[in-house]
């Protein structure tokens, strides 16, 4: 017990925070999708509100514009795991990284226009779980 207490205000002391549960992540990133398809099913506006929401702070200004196009995720959240090594354009995200498999079907106007099986990476950063608005390749 000493030991839990003398870790717990290490991390503190640190700035650290101790490591989510699994449980914890789990929860959290079966909210964020269930979000993220309530938004994609009322119109691309409430779902460009829902990525600016949930952008990862360190890259806020990494954001497009998916114009009439919807995003709906559907998640194998038996596969969700860290992923510590992530970092986008070389940058490592604040926070605890966690990668998941998705089906993605987008939508323009209510019309299918693609899918496809991949990946999504979350974040846990201060309680609350962070993603990365998709950006369409050109």
């Amino acid at each position: 017990m000493t030991v839990l207490i003398g870790l717990s205000a290490a991390l503190l002391a640190t700035g650290c925070a101790a490591p989510a549960t699994e449980s914890e992540a789990l929860r959290l990133s079966k909210q964020y999708f269930t979000d993220n398809n309530a938004a994609a099913a009322q119109n691309p506006q409430a779902q460009q509100a829902f990525f600016r929401r949930t952008q990862h702070p360190d890259f806020a200004d990494r954001i497009c514009d998916l114009g009439a196009t919807t995003v709906e995720l559907d998640p194998a959240l038996s596969t969700l795991r860290p992923d510590p090594g992530f970092a986008p354009e070389g940058i490592r995200p604040r926070g605890e990284i966690w990668v998941v498999g998705v089906e993605v079907t987008t939508r323009t106007a209510g019309s299918g226009t693609g899918h496809q099986i991949g990946s999504q990476h979350l974040v846990l950063l201060d309680g609350r779980m962070y993603g990365f608005a998709p950006c369409p390749r050109g």
